[in-house]
């Protein structure tokens, strides 16, 4: 007798042939193999469906890591340019395109207020991307800069070492080649490495300081190698003292470059104003003491020949550059590291070595080459990751030495 859920079997009577037999097993055994049949494509189709959906989000994901290191490697190879156009294009706009007797130079003061008022502008263009209304723009504006008085207060400090650091870097390329420029100016991380010690009571391990070390000898021999270019290489002492102007200006400036480092580290650290605030706080007094710069210390030459004078597209370009230098500093800290960064600033020296030969034809002599090579040596040095301090392990298990002189007190105590 069949079950109530399945279909009558007919009744097959004796006389009835084989054939027929076959037959009725065979329909009725069709109706439960079309439902597993079905049942087992469905189960198909869901894991193919499983299947492309994996496969999709693989591949988004595979997307967004490309997309990542595309992001992190193009903003790497942006620092390189940034910094070898910037220096290039400086040094030839205080020399070849200068004239004789520096009549159509143009004054670093002019470029400096020129910069800041550029990245200030800069700053704000990219606060009000991200808040999105002119209204909150407005509030955000109001908020940090009219009441916040304190915070300009502390931030005047450096601002005002900003305005000096680029004007020193001005004269030191005015005054030295682009190649030693670059390699002196790598004392910043000593300067830096000093002023975090002594402002922010970091330890350094004795790798950094043996890196230090080897920057500083390595600075050493390229100031003393007398490489230089054919506008470095004139008279003899009028070109000592154009050289000593510029290694006494590129010191100098990384000696504020690493102070300004570590104080606005000191400032930003547990405060949570955005980065880009705090690049309008900053920029909002440098501004006004670059301008105050100017009529300071170039008040009759702008009287007299204007205040854009000697302005040209390539000084129009060398400014554009090095203000947009510190988005292109900003998109490096978020999506590079430090190791990255460091190679940045050695390709940054070897390439100017080599464009440096090319445009003003610069003949680096071998211990210019010894000094270089100390140099990125102490810097790829200096960038590694510290070793981490194995801790000792804490002993459980008394060891046979105390076992034994615990028994001997116990044995003395007794008699």
């Amino acid at each position: 007798m069949a079950s109530s859920t399945s279909e009558p079997v007919p009744e097959v009577s004796s006389s009835t042939s084989p054939s027929v037999v076959r037959r009725h097993v065979h329909v009725g055994l069709g109706g439960a193999g079309s439902v597993v049949n079905g049942s087992t494509s469905a189960d198909r189709a869901r894991k193919r469906s499983a299947r492309r959906r994996a496969k999709g989000k693989s591949t988004a994901a595979a997307g967004a890591d490309d997309h990542g290191v595309l992001i992190k490697y193009g903003s790497l190879v942006l620092l390189v340019v940034q910094m070898v156009g910037l220096v290039m294009l400086m040094r030839y706009t205080r020399t070849q395109s200068a004239g004789s007797n520096n009549e159509n130079l143009y004054l670093a003061s002019t470029a400096v207020f020129v910069m800041e008022a550029m990245k200030f502008i800069i700053c704000l263009g990219v606060i009000y991307y991200q808040v999105g209304t002119v209204t909150a723009f407005a509030h955000e504006v109001h908020q940090n800069l009219c009441n916040s008085p304190a915070e300009l207060l502390k931030l005047s400090v450096p601002s005002f070492l900003y305005t000096v650091q680029n004007n020193l870097l001005y004269l030191a390329l005015t005054n030295l080649d682009a190649a030693t420029y670059q390699v002196c100016y790598q004392l910043k991380i000593l300067t830096t490495a000093v002023f975090s010690a002594v402002l922010l009571s970091r330890k350094f391990s004795r790798t950094k300081w043996i890196a230090i070390l080897i920057l500083t000898i390595g600075v050493a021999i390229v100031e003393t190698s007398g490489s230089g270019d054919e506008q470095s290489q004139g008279a003899g002492d009028e070109s000592s003292r154009e050289h000593l102007v510029g290694i006494i200006a590129v010191i100098c400036a990384a000696c504020t470059s690493g102070f300004n480092g570590v104080y606005f580290e000191r400032i930003v650290k547990g405060s949570s104003t955005t980065l880009w605030i705090r690049n309008v706080q900053l920029g909002l007094p440098s501004v006004i003491l670059a301008f105050a710069a100017v009529f300071y210390k170039d008040h009759q030459a702008v009287s007299e020949r204007g205040f854009f004078h000697g302005y040209n597209r390539l000084v129009w370009l060398v400014v554009t550059v090095q203000a947009a230098g510190g988005l292109i500093v900003a998109i490096v800290v978020k999506y590079a590291d430090n190791v990255l960064k460091t190679f940045a600033a050695s390709f940054s020296i070897i390439i100017s070595s080599f464009v440096s030969a090319i445009l003003f034809d610069f003949r680096p002599n071998v211990q210019f080459v010894v000094g270089t090579l100390l140099v990125v040596f102490s810097t790829a040095m200096y960038s590694r990751p510290d070793r981490p301090k194995r801790r000792r392990r804490r002993q459980i298990l008394p060891t046979t030495m105390q076992v034994t002189d615990s028994r001997r007190r116990v044995n003395a105590s007794k008699v």
